[in-house]
Order: structure tokens, then C-alpha cells, then sequence
């Protein structure tokens, strides 16, 4: 989602704030998704069980800067728009496959490679209720 930041979210410093129940639910999904790896707004939202890709997004926007934010992504792999160069940073450190952009492209910035870097929960869904 477009309104995705970074910067807000939970704090490391200060006292816990108070979050919603789903917001806790959705920031500890993201943070089993292993580096390297992705999860669509969608797919949290499924392996919830609740909610749709549209709450799952306003929760990264609202509080998702504390957690890996980069790796829950848009289904069509397009990196976050307005941090797309922090994000491309966190794929590359972590090796997550991406799709080159062809010089046509605007701003020729690549894709996330859905294909290879999504990730269904893998052996960490044992966990999961």
C-alpha cells in the first residue's frame, strides 16, 4: 500500500504502546517471515484468517516500522512506493530474488520475483493456530 511507512510502528526505546489485537497479529506474522522471503498483504491476511490485503496494509502503515515491513509486499512484486530505494536495500542484504527492470521501466527499478521469493509459512506454520 502506498501509505506504507516506515518510520512509525512499535517502539524499541520508549514504553510498549497499546496496539489493536490484529495489529499485534499482523507485525507477528512479519516477523516470521524468514530474511530473504515475502508475504503478500493477502497472504497475511489468509494465514490469519481474518481480515482482507486492505487491513493488513493499513496495519504496516500505521505500525509496521519496527518490523520487516519490506517483506510483506504487493502481490504484483512493485516495490513500495515512496521507499523503494530502503526497501531495495533490505532485498539486496538479504538476497531476495528480484526481477531486473528493463530499461524501459520507470525509474528502473526492479520487481520482487514473486515466484521465487514468496513464502507460505514453510516449516514455521507448525506454530501457527
Amino acid at each position: 500500500m502506498s501509505e506504507q511507512s516506515p518510520e512509525g510502528g512499535r517502539s524499541e526505546d520508549g514504553p510498549a504502546r497499546a496496539l489493536p489485537e490484529y495489529a499485534e497479529q499482523v507485525l507477528d506474522v512479519a516477523e516470521l517471515i524468514p530474511p530473504g522471503r515475502v508475504m503478500t498483504y493477502g497472504d497475511v491476511a489468509e494465514w490469519l484468517e481474518q481480515g482482507g490485503p486492505r487491513q493488513v496494509g493499513r496495519v504496516m502503515a500505521l505500525y509496521g516500522g519496527a518490523a520487516p515491513w519490506w517483506r510483506v509486499v504487493r502481490a504484483d512484486g512493485v516495490l513500495l512506493p515512496g521507499h523503494e530505494q530502503r526497501a531495495l536495500g533490505h532485498y539486496r542484504a538479504e538476497g531476495t530474488p528480484l526481477k531486473e527492470a528493463s530499461r524501459a521501466a520507470e525509474g528502473h527499478l526492479p520487481r520482487i520475483d514473486m515466484r521465487r521469493a514468496r513464502w507460505d509459512g514453510g516449516d514455521r506454520a507448525e506454530g501457527h493456530t
